[in-house]
């Protein structure tokens, strides 16, 4: 059943890293081999995981290298340009995308058709309204890892251009105040095996960025799922902004009845225009986010096909379909990804700094390979923002306007649930 509901930080060691991932020994390998619906290739040689010196000591040495991409879509979209889902990469099989029901690798200017943030909220992105955004892609460019493999880097949702390949296994972000104090205050947190190691705030062709672990700098030829958790995907500050300046959008308009005619009202359909809260608070009832407190954002498997088709997967048998496919019938991948949710949730009940911050828009990362190495992280921090004292949240409650609450928890609760309940009839 559905429950209801400062300064840089110092480099993570070689330990913070790998207790991050799941690495299987030979004869667990040999054991999991069995219980596989799919069969998968050998394991590739152990990677050999260093710590790169923190910002002050690389920011010299950072790889200028240019970014190309393909995509899935083909419609101009809107986001924050602090609320991305950018990944590094690993060596993949293929740099062409095969093409899906709703993709197409017609030209590099990829972009999406259904998730935006439309607005930047915060840092010195205030105010870039109406950015032009490519989306639902898959980004290739070389990544430096310590076993000097050439490795491309992967974007499987998100604004295009937020992201440069760092050195080292680094991946720079576009900076962003918000997320900037989010990671730095992460980094002292019990939550902190549980988020890319923070090293700081560099520079690269006058612009500021983010520098922080490439999580897929661990793997090889990975598949990655983006999930967005919450029960909502927009901040009580986003309502607060509209109701003080409504401006009807006709491209909202638009994008509501080429998914569904029958959605607006009849003045909208006057008007030919909708309010940003009323898209977003709509869009929100078309997925699982509303009836399950999170959503697959896209899924990209390790033969380069990339899906982002997942905005009417709302109810949890679909949601169960899609997680079969993700890990290809694996059940040990299943096992610990239940185990990483389980452990994942013991801390945030623990984490001062869960308690205290509205957390919207932000994802966990699935990535698995076909070693069996697995790790979840949580990513995307542009849009989590701090409550006032004396509210602490517990992300279960049902969200009423003024008590912040953001269903993270009841989100995790469900997808535990689903977890469990696939892992019962395996």
């Amino acid at each position: 059943m559905t429950k209801t509901p400062g300064s840089a930080a110092p480099c993570l060691d070689v330990g913070d890293m790998i207790q991050s991932l799941h690495w299987p020994t030979q004869a667990a390998r040999d054991t999991e081999e069995q219980s596989r619906v799919v069969a998968l290739r050998a394991a590739p040689p152990e990677l050999v995981v260093t710590c790169e010196p923190c910002v002050a000591q690389t920011e010299k040495k950072i790889d200028h290298r240019n970014t190309s991409g393909l995509s899935c879509g083909s419609q101009p979209d809107e986001e924050s340009l602090c609320s991305d889902s950018g990944f590094g990469g690993s060596p993949a099989s293929s740099l062409g995308l095969r093409k899906l029901s709703d993709c197409s690798s017609a030209g590099l200017s990829p972009t999406s058709s259904f998730e935006e943030y439309e607005e930047e909220f915060h840092g010195n992105n205030e105010g870039k309204d109406h950015v032009e955004r490519n989306k639902n892609m898959v980004n290739w460019s070389p990544v430096v890892l310590p076993l000097k493999k050439r490795s491309p880097w992967v974007q499987v949702v998100g604004h295009a251009g937020n992201f440069q390949t760092g050195s080292n296994g680094k991946l720079l972000k576009k900076y962003c105040a918000s997320e900037q104090q989010c990671l730095q205050r992460l980094m002292d947190d019990v939550l902190r095996p549980f988020v890319p190691a923070y090293h700081g705030v560099t520079r690269r062709d006058e612009q500021d960025y983010n520098l922080m672990d490439d999580l897929l700098s661990y793997f090889d030829s990975p598949c990655i799922m983006d999930c967005k958790m919450g029960s909502r995907t927009y901040l009580e500050e986003e309502l607060m902004k509209a109701r003080k300046n409504p401006q009807p959008r006709k491209d909202m308009y638009e994008k509501m009845v080429a998914v569904d005619p029958e959605a607006p009202t009849p003045e909208e359909n006057v008007q030919q225009a909708v309010l940003k809260t009323r898209y977003m608070q709509w869009r929100e009832t078309l997925s699982s986010t509303a009836t399950l407190g999170f959503r697959i954002e896209g899924i990209k498997k390790s033969d380069s096909t990339c899906n982002t088709n997942f905005k009417r997967t709302k109810y949890k048998e679909e949601v169960i379909q899609a997680l079969d496919d993700f890990v290809d019938g694996n059940v040990s991948l299943l096992r610990h990804y239940q185990q990483r949710l389980k452990e994942l949730r013991v801390m945030l009940e623990k984490s001062d700094f869960f308690k205290t911050h509205e957390v919207v828009g932000s994802s966990l990362l699935f990535v698995h390979d076909q070693s069996g190495r697995a790790g979840v992280w949580m990513i995307d921090f542009g849009k989590t923002v701090s409550v006032p004292p004396p509210l602490t949240l517990d992300h279960r409650s049902p969200w009423v306007e003024g008590n912040r609450e953001d269903g993270y928890l009841w989100g995790l609760d469900n997808f535990i649930d689903i977890l469990t309940a696939m892992l019962s009839v395996q």
